[in-house]
């Protein structure tokens, strides 16, 4: 059993009240003169505008920082455009664009007391949460803040630094174990991971990207299964290993499935702004250096180069795709390696 701290020590080491930071809205709020919220976003940014129109070339109202929680009004599409992305959000004070704005709701789940020792894979399904480790030297320390539609393996259930129940994830990069709160995870029942198309021959299943078209094409033969746009690498980005940051052009097949990935540089920090994202979702590697299709909670703006050379997806719209290419995976696995589904990426 981990030590308890008071409520005034884990304030102090979280510097965030973790009802405030997962459920709370920061700005705005129901039913106000703007009309009635029809949803809830995150800023994945550290600054984003608040524009008086719904156009780049408007007056800056106000500006929002990076993980504040804000109600949505009206989803619109802008002839001011931008061309790739015209889609904004009328929000508290005036307009934002979706591309730094993550779509986000709050739900909290009963507690999984029984977890087997390989782990269980879960969602965060609140806009945030705050990791906490724990250690016999220092006690609880703030880690990672874990974003919406991540996914993490759980791989125990303790009590937390508030004395309620907190789940243990084990990190895929690391294997280092940090707590959250059980309540703002969902177990990921087996059936949602469950391959779909099994009955197609695998030589059938293909994926076509097109850069220039920013959009991504899933055919069983000659018919056409998923077309959605997606965010390929920004060419030419500063690097410290070399590795290009645009996405390979070229024919390749699948090579591995991990349905979670700690991507980033593998530091242990609490620094929301250092380069680490940990429980990338459903993340379906094709080529050399890591490219990848996988989820992505840090950004809504597809259809514009946005990554570091792997292909973002919606989760959802990734989750479907790990589901059907090959090779096929189990429910428990970490990861599954083989040769898989073709790939063939163009200009």
């Amino acid at each position: 059993m981990k030590k308890s701290i008071n409520r005034r020590e884990f304030l102090k080491l979280s510097s965030l009240t973790l009802g405030a930071l997962a459920l709370r809205p920061l700005s705005g709020a129901t039913g106000t003169e703007r009309g009635k919220a029809i949803g809830m976003v995150r800023v994945a940014h550290p600054e984003v505008e608040v524009f008086t129109e719904p156009a780049y070339n408007s007056p800056v109202a106000a500006l929002r920082k990076r993980d504040q929680l804000l109600y949505v009004y009206e989803k619109l599409v802008s002839p001011d455009g931008p061309a790739f992305n015209p889609r904004w959000y009328r929000v508290e004070g005036g307009f934002m664009h979706t591309a730094y704005l993550q779509p986000v709701k709050s739900t909290l789940n009963p507690t999984v007391n029984s977890i087997p020792e390989s782990g269980q894979l879960f969602e965060v399904t609140v806009p945030l949460t705050q990791s906490m480790r724990y250690s016999k030297y220092y006690g609880w320390e703030p880690l990672y803040r874990l974003y919406y539609q991540s996914n993490h393996w759980v791989t125990g259930v303790d009590s937390g630094p508030n004395g309620q129940p907190w789940y243990q994830i084990t990190d895929d990069l690391l294997k280092i174990n940090y707590h959250v709160p059980a309540k703002h995870m969902r177990l990921i029942p087996a059936e949602e991971l469950t391959p779909l198309s099994v009955h197609v021959p695998p030589e059938e299943k293909r994926i076509e990207v097109s850069k220039k078209r920013q959009s991504l094409r899933a055919y069983e033969g000659d018919k056409l299964v998923l077309y959605t746009n997606i965010s390929t690498g920004i060419p030419n980005l500063p690097t410290t290993n070399g590795v290009p940051t645009d996405t390979p052009i070229g024919k390749f097949n699948v090579q591995l499935k991990m349905p979670v990935r700690h991507m980033g540089d593998g530091a242990m920090t609490s620094d929301i702004f250092a380069y680490e994202l940990p429980g990338v979702p459903w993340v379906t590697f094709f080529a050399e250096h890591g490219v990848a299709f996988h989820g992505t909670y840090w950004h809504d703006n597809y259809g514009n180069e946005m990554s570091h050379g792997c292909v973002n997806m919606r989760p959802e719209e990734a989750k479907w795709l790990f589901r059907w290419v090959t090779p096929v995976s189990e429910p428990g696995d970490w990861e599954r390696k083989g040769r898989g589904t073709r790939v063939q990426v163009s200009l």
